[in-house]
């Protein structure tokens, strides 16, 4: 991939009161990918996330109040869109993500074998010379990524491990739909999957490494594992029910 073109990729993290944890993230981006840009959404926080972030060299966009995870995400796919980037990457602002792995993520999207990758946590063992321990969740919501999985699997016709993944990157034609009104900003996990595979996108994943959240209160994970199961398969009917 020629310089200009990694030029044109962004990083975007929605962040939600994640001072303590932001400025580490960009940091270690900006040093093992100088060329990609880096954009934080501080999603109405009330702490200095957005201080640390700008401070540690990123661009920040600071929400007036909460939109959520999703909406977070949206502008984050809307700003891409507007200056006309390439290639974007997604990851959580609390340190669950290694930024380490942004390379492997956006290779196949870049190289043009995939549309867009999801960094599955589950994937690990399948890939060389990693002493990455198994990823470990609480048993309901692990209970909920194997459900999500099985309907993601069951709707695109592979094998989809880690439909819950924050953690994935795309080209522009797929951050563009996203940026798009049938983004189901409230829950945009597995729902957004199926609607990639029925508009006819490439959908890879590949193995990464996360963490449990430090605090378990991220953005991607902040809702009750029973409702947040229950609001995803009635955002789920409704993709389906989408032409």
């Amino acid at each position: 991939m020629v310089e200009n073109e990694l030029e044109r990729t962004i990083v975007i993290i929605p962040a939600h009161n994640e001072g303590a944890h932001i400025a580490p993230i960009v940091r270690q981006i900006k040093a093992n990918y100088p060329y990609f840009d880096v954009l934080v959404i501080d999603d109405g926080s009330s702490d200095d996330t957005r201080a640390r972030a700008l401070d540690a060299g990123a661009s920040v966009i600071s929400n007036p109040f909460s939109l959520g995870y999703g909406g977070a995400l949206q502008t984050g796919y809307i700003y891409a869109t507007r200056n006309r980037y390439n290639f974007l990457v997604q990851l959580d602002g609390d340190g669950q993500h290694d930024p380490t792995c942004i390379y492997d993520l956006i290779n196949p999207v870049q190289s043009g074998t995939a549309d867009i990758t999801i960094g599955s946590r589950f994937l690990i063992s399948q890939k060389e010379g990693l002493d990455w321990p198994a990823y470990r969740a609480p048993v309901v919501r692990m209970i909920g990524m194997r459900l999500f999985s099985a309907i993601a699997t069951f709707f695109t016709g592979q094998k989809v491990t880690d439909p819950t993944s924050g953690y994935q990157a795309m080209n522009r034609r797929a951050f563009h739909l996203l940026a798009g009104d049938k983004f189901p900003i409230d829950y945009p996990d597995a729902d957004v999957i199926i609607m990639l595979h029925r508009a006819g996108f490439r959908i890879k994943e590949v193995p990464v490494r996360m963490f449990p959240s430090p605090d378990d209160k991220s953005m991607h994970s902040g809702l009750k594992p029973l409702y947040y199961i229950f609001k995803m398969f009635l955002s789920i009917i409704v993709t389906l029910l989408r032409r």
